[in-house]
């Protein structure tokens, strides 16, 4: 079994990060950072940073589209022309493209899109794809899926050069201490699989998700042997192997099981690792493209149970599942009853001369903001949104939740109408530091 001593150098900080997967998921996943925030509910301590729709528990997360789960991705992306009209008519210009399922029930979806077939740089929502790329390297060398949590839960590997190299912090809990720093990743940082994989998907750390990249491309390698794979044997592997067999490796790895899910190159693809580090063995190939109807067939897939097998399905859903506070289309106040399972990405340029006072998340020769989410309120409405938007000398943020609130009016037609929402046009995402 991979092991290694778990030392860190801690910075004290306050609890400002993004947290996703259910706060009862400590003792199934040994997330440290859930036993925090799962003492301070039990200890009745406030904790005003979670909404209402932030508090299910995972036997309260579900698949919504089992029930149609042979159904064929063509049949259920069927458009609706009266609900095509009603999202045309939100989308605010050219700079936008947004896909929309309504699977409230599931024998009657509505779908529309406007554009959706338009490339965007995907930013950090390709760290979905690695999720993807983990959870379908580990069923193939371990069938059983108790063992496969097992090992996800225990199965330790430190970050060396891999995850190095990005602004972002994680959240570090000491159980035993009672603290929580938040930090960038160093080298000597060890985390187990599940905890990796929450970094890389709760705060977007890029660095974890080259780490996890790593871990997918050892699993395809070495197939059952990764369960006793050391540290030494992994570094030699990519020491000793041609650049051009690792890049075709990384590629192949997250890229084959989205075309096995009907996805093609063009709707979605990652061209490489996340971090600059992790380029000394593995190269880049083929760029990365995301469009809202191939990250919408990800999700309809998910939630049909199809993506890898039902129980991974289930456990990234859980994994995507926020229980924090909530930025970009996320952070719409028509939201926080409901539950959100979210993942955002940006990608931004400046050219300073054009623009000496180009802001972040504002460029001026790029600046892509992608949000995809599957929301769930309480009265049951459930849908689906994947909005990719390249509007420039603009931080998106805040055009993002107006849509996410009008979209959400348009699907609760039904419902008592809700207050509007009124956006300053100068208004900035406090959290864009944390997903890129």
């Amino acid at each position: 079994m991979k092991t290694v001593l778990y030392t860190t150098i801690a910075l004290l900080t306050s609890l400002s990060l993004s947290l996703f997967y259910p706060i009862d998921g400590y003792e199934t996943t040994g997330i440290k950072r859930l036993y925090q925030i799962k003492k301070m509910q039990d200890e009745g301590k406030k904790y005003t940073r979670i909404p209402f729709g932030a508090y299910k528990k995972l036997e309260d997360i579900k698949l919504n589209l089992l029930n149609v789960k042979t159904d064929s991705i063509e049949d259920l992306l069927k458009e609706d022309k009266e609900f095509v009209r009603q999202i045309n008519q939100l989308v605010p210009n050219s700079g936008y493209s947004v896909s929309v399922m309504d699977i409230t029930n599931p024998d009657k979806l509505r779908y529309a899109a406007s554009r959706e077939n338009v490339g965007y740089q995907p930013g950090s929502v390709g760290k979905i794809a690695v999720l993807n790329a983990v959870f379908t390297e580990l069923e193939k060398i371990c069938p059983d899926w108790d063992e496969r949590t097992m090992y996800l839960r225990d199965i330790k590997v430190s970050s060396r050069y891999w995850g190095t190299g990005d602004h972002h912090t994680i959240p570090v809990y000491d159980i035993e201490k009672d603290k929580l720093v938040k930090r960038q990743v160093v080298a000597s940082d060890v985390f187990s699989l599940y905890e990796w994989l929450d970094h890389m998907v709760s705060v977007s750390n890029n660095g974890a998700a080259s780490v996890m990249y790593r871990e997918a491309m050892l699993m395809r390698a070495f197939g059952a042997d990764y369960f006793n794979l050391n540290e030494e044997k992994a570094e030699a592997f990519f020491k000793n192997t041609k650049r051009d067999s690792l890049t075709n490796l990384a590629n192949i790895v997250v890229n084959e099981p989205l075309r096995k899910l009907g996805i093609t190159e063009d709707e979605w693809r990652l061209g490489g690792l996340f971090t600059r580090p992790a380029g000394k063995y593995v190269g880049r190939k083929g760029g990365s493209i995301g469009t809202p109807k191939g990250l919408m067939k990800w999700l309809v897939k998910l939630e049909q149970g199809k993506v890898v097998d039902e129980k991974s399905s289930l456990e990234m859903k859980r994994l995507l599942y926020i229980t924090d506070r909530r930025i970009r289309y996320a952070a719409s106040p028509r939201l926080d009853s409901a539950a959100v399972y979210f993942k955002s990405g940006s990608f931004y340029k400046c050219d300073r001369k054009k623009n000496p006072n180009c802001k972040s998340y504002a460029g001026n020769v790029f600046n892509y903001m992608n949000s995809v989410i599957i929301v769930e309120h309480p009265n049951n409405t459930k849908y689906i949104v994947c909005l990719m938007s390249n509007v420039l000398n603009k931080n998106s943020a805040g055009a993002h939740m107006y849509m996410a609130s009008k979209i959400d009016d348009l699907i609760n037609a039904d419902n008592k109408p809700k207050e509007e929402v009124k956006l300053d046009e100068n208004y900035k995402d406090a959290d864009d530091e944390g997903d890129d």
